[in-house]
């Protein structure tokens, strides 16, 4: 198979890879480090501070979170958008996008195909009817689950994320602790987390970031709960001490209530080893193998019964799930099959242009 010329354009939130929290653009750079590995010749778009073996164009200095000089992120994102898709699409055989809704009007300008990985949730405001639009892209969920909002668009395949096994470390002797890892939001349900923790008398460690839209809630609901000797608030982590976090820890437990798109952190507490207790919403099922891997929970009792059986489980059994199921070669290998069965069936969105219809069913 000849090598592609691949374009990697990634969220500018984060640096690729992030230094503390940032899913999708973790994903992006152990995907685009996959593929450079493979032969392929890749450019990643993404901030000026990312790390990346492939060709780096950068429109902005630092990423918009951390760094130092203000943005407004829509605009940047749309010359990023505009660079790629104006001046730059001839110089690529495929274009993977993670940047979602942004980046669909651009797409439909250029004979060259693009992948379009969604990695949000699809069931809020006007998701479904700007997808329905462009509902002939090349789009791919990150779990089934994710689909079921807008089953009626072209999925052209479900590849779940991954992470190379080496940036996890094994361990069989975990210490007496629970862990709540991620981000601290109504979803998310960290408060919930605290009362299993503080009713089953079980040690919590919470790691997590607080976003500015979420500080409100995180002073009226989960701040007041912290002020216990079981509950220990670490804060946002960065990668290594994530990583001894989740390694040595008893669970993840994972209270969210929301139709979770896929959940890196559940295979980041499999790659260590570490079951996930988790309620059975989104992609849980799809990731954690009840009563192997973790617990899948419906209801309080539930968790609380998961909270004492968890020993259980065998955290050799995690590993092994993680490693056959989540490793990065599963991962690079599906989006490289994608990206060359897109191009054997010559596929190019710009002859036809977006589902318009008319007005009245275009936004129904």
């Amino acid at each position: 198979m000849k090598k592609l010329r691949i374009a990697q354009i990634a969220p500018l939130v984060e640096r690729v890879p992030p230094k503390k929290y940032g899913g999708t653009e973790r994903v992006v750079y152990h995907l685009t480090e996959g593929l450079v590995a493979k032969g392929h010749e890749v450019t990643l778009f993404a901030s000026g501070d990312s790390q990346t073996s492939a060709r780096l164009v950068a429109p902005i200095r630092e990423s918009l979170r951390l760094g130092r000089k203000a943005h407004t992120p829509i605009i940047v994102t749309m010359m990023m958008l505009s660079r790629v898709y104006e001046k730059m699409a001839h110089e690529f055989d495929i274009i993977h996008s993670h940047l979602e809704y942004l980046t669909l009007p651009y797409a439909y300008q250029v004979t060259v195909p693009t992948v379009l990985t969604m990695h949000g949730r699809l069931d809020l405001g006007d998701s479904s009817a700007i997808l329905r639009l462009y509902r002939d892209m090349a789009y791919v969920s990150i779990s089934d689950s994710q689909r079921r909002p807008v089953p009626d668009i072209n999925w052209v395949k479900t590849i779940y994320h991954a992470y190379p096994a080496s940036c996890f470390e094994f361990n069989d002797k975990p210490g007496d602790y629970f862990l709540y890892l991620g981000r601290i939001s109504a979803e998310k349900k960290p408060e919930e987390a605290i009362r299993l923790a503080r009713a089953c008398h079980i040690p919590l460690k919470i790691a997590a970031k607080i976003d500015p839209l979420d500080k409100h809630y995180f002073e009226e609901h989960v701040k007041p709960l912290l002020d216990h000797p079981l509950i220990d608030y670490v804060g946002e982590v960065d990668e290594l001490r994530k990583v001894e976090l989740l390694k040595n820890a008893k669970a993840l437990l994972n209270t969210i209530d929301w139709p979770e798109p896929f959940g890196l952190v559940m295979i980041e507490a499999l790659a260590c080893g570490t079951p996930v207790i988790v309620r059975g919403c989104g992609s849980a099922p799809e990731v954690i193998s009840d009563g192997k891997t973790g617990f899948i929970c419906d209801s309080r009792l539930d968790f609380i019964k998961a909270i004492h059986n968890v020993e259980q489980l065998s955290r050799k059994t995690c590993r092994e799930e993680f490693e056959r199921r989540f490793s990065l070669g599963c991962m690079v290998d599906n989006y490289e099959e994608l990206y060359y069965s897109l191009l054997g069936n010559g596929l190019n969105h710009s002859l036809s242009g977006p589902v318009l219809h008319n007005s009245a069913t275009a936004f129904r």
